[in-house]
């Protein structure tokens, strides 16, 4: 646990890549098998979920350090972060304890079920025994705010440079469901088990929002143009006579959406597909709300199935007859891919993602403006010589996304930000008009500079009516503009209506309160959207 502390601050203390793949790397050649194995799970992903609720967290805490609990809870509200509260107002660990990080995450495991006596005499065992940095960390991943500002990217580099095994083929070892309590790093890593490959998927190629305008990617000719679909980016896997279906956060898909498993009778066997999972029906998507109702169904009844029918529209071959096709061109994959979905009859949920026709950028912008009609969010455009690389990597794949709707709306409630923004308030709650009344219908905390956090922060500190716990609510003087990608209906918000991706795009100094938008402005467009 100290050498894992040892990196967490090492990796805190700078901004330089090469530093902290450095570090990464010089930990991976030292630190014993089993916690490697749970460096790399915290990397990717695969954090321990919280087992102990905050607000006991506060109360064991305060009950420790023998202070009021609203002591704590102002503590927090200036720090910003509930982990380095909780450490700072503890009195001092006696630090004799050293246990290995796997055998603390492995301890914690254990904690799910137990009542909460054992939980609270576990948790506090540790912060006792633990060094003051290791209880920092302890903390951290407790309270389930554990981040070490690595990307997985840089972690699985630094596990190259220690490994000498090469960085395309470890991204790979790594994809999937493992679990570190029934995995091991040499399974893993260093010698894994050709069997359990049957299942594992590739690590996704991303694409980076186009900067400019897309006549700057030279001849139209030596692209390929679709649409960018509003669904569950998914990988298609048919190896060893079964089927699995992996979403790009590797989860598990498979049991979640059964009519896919025509894949079995209709693809070969050693075949990967890459594509969207909508909703669909009649040949067109289903909106995004539709595919939601069926993402945390584990079991999926019929009525379901029936209501939200869904299909993969694949765009990418990444395997065939078991052999990789990542490093070929994209227009031999897709020519690949087109000869092995065209047969397939129109009730199988497989379709291939139709690739759009163009013969210059002028006419392409023209179907990219149409595209919310179709149930797509804009247009990708893929570098047909491109091979099918790991991660987001800036020059062949681009997304040419629509410009997203707006409106503007007024603040009534703010709430402080967390860790660098716990002095300032940037989380706010805004309304637009029903009537003479405003209407709660969004949240947003980005989008604005730190200059006008500041400003608007000493607003509010100004101008506060109420305070609810950590909300204030402000008078509904100011204005803002919130841009979002989709609008859906929504019976769980008071406005009936729900915002995807909302953020601010600027404070509309110039405009005052009274002319917000209305509340059927926002039904307008959701009608607009079909």
């Amino acid at each position: 646990m100290d050498a894992f502390a040892d990196l967490f601050r090492a990796l805190d203390q700078t901004t330089r890549t090469a530093a902290k793949v450095a570090a990464l790397a010089a930990y991976f050649r030292a630190a014993p098998e089993p916690d490697r194995l749970w460096t790399i799970a915290l990397l990717s992903g695969r954090r321990p979920r919280r087992l102990i609720g905050t607000g006991q967290l506060r109360d064991w805490a305060a009950a420790r350090a023998d202070v009021p609990l609203w002591l704590l809870e102002d503590s927090y509200a200036v720090a910003g972060d509930l982990a380095e509260t909780i450490a700072l107002i503890l009195p001092p660990g006696d630090g004799r304890a050293t246990p290995p990080l796997a055998s603390v995450l492995e301890d914690l495991s254990t904690l799910a079920g137990a009542d909460e006596d054992t939980r609270r005499n576990a948790v506090l065992r540790y912060w006792d025994s633990l060094p003051d940095t290791s209880r920092l960390v302890f903390n951290k991943l407790i309270t389930g705010g554990f981040r070490m500002g690595v990307s997985r990217k840089l972690m699985t580099r630094a596990l190259a440079q220690a490994t000498g095994i090469d960085e395309p083929e470890l991204a790979h070892r790594l994809m999937g469901d493992w679990d570190p309590r029934r995995m091991t790093f040499r399974r893993l890593v260093l010698d894994p088990d050709p069997g359990e490959a049957d299942a594992r998927p590739y690590p996704f190629c991303l694409a980076y929002q186009i900067e400019d305008a897309p006549d700057t990617l030279g001849d139209p000719a030596d692209w390929l143009a679709e649409d960018k679909w509003d669904g569950i980016r998914g990988q298609l896997i048919r190896r060893g006579g079964g089927w699995h279906l992996w979403s790009r956060g590797e989860e598990l898909l498979t049991d979640r959406f059964p009519e896919l498993g025509a894949s079995l009778d209709m693809l070969p066997d050693g075949c990967v597909l890459d594509g969207e999972i909508l909703g669909w029906r009649d040949g067109r998507p289903l909106p995004f709300a539709d595919l939601q109702t069926r993402i945390g169904r584990k079991n999926v009844p019929k009525s379901l199935l029936a209501k939200a029918p869904v299909a993969l529209l694949a765009y990418d071959l990444l395997e065939w007859g078991g052999c990789d096709m990542r490093a070929r061109p994209l227009a031999e994959r897709r020519a690949r891919l087109t000869e092995l979905l065209a047969p397939l009859p129109d009730d199988v949920p497989l379709r291939l993602s139709p690739a759009v026709p163009f013969d210059d950028w002028g006419a392409l912008a023209g179907y990219r403006r149409d595209a919310r009609a179709r149930g797509s969010e804009g247009l990708m455009l893929k570098r047909l010589s491109s091979a099918y690389r790991d991660g987001r990597r800036k020059g062949d794949w681009w997304k040419w996304k629509l410009d997203p709707m707006t409106v503007d709306a007024v603040m009534i409630y703010a709430q402080a930000g967390h860790g660098r923004r716990a002095n300032l308030f940037t989380d706010y709650t805004f309304a637009v008009w029903d009537g003479e009344t405003l209407v709660p219908f969004t949240k947003a905390y980005s989008g604005l500079t730190d200059a006008e956090f500041r400003e608007i922060t000493t607003w509010v500190r100004k101008h506060t009516l109420e305070r609810f716990g950590p909300v204030r609510r402000v008078p509904p003087e100011l204005v803002f503009e919130i841009a979002f990608e989709g609008i859906q209906d929504s019976r769980r918000h008071k406005s009936g209506i729900a915002l995807r991706f909302p953020r601010m795009v600027r404070w509309r100094r110039d405009k005052p309160a009274s002319e917000a938008n209305r509340l059927s402005d926002l039904r307008a467009l959701l009608d607009a959207r079909g």
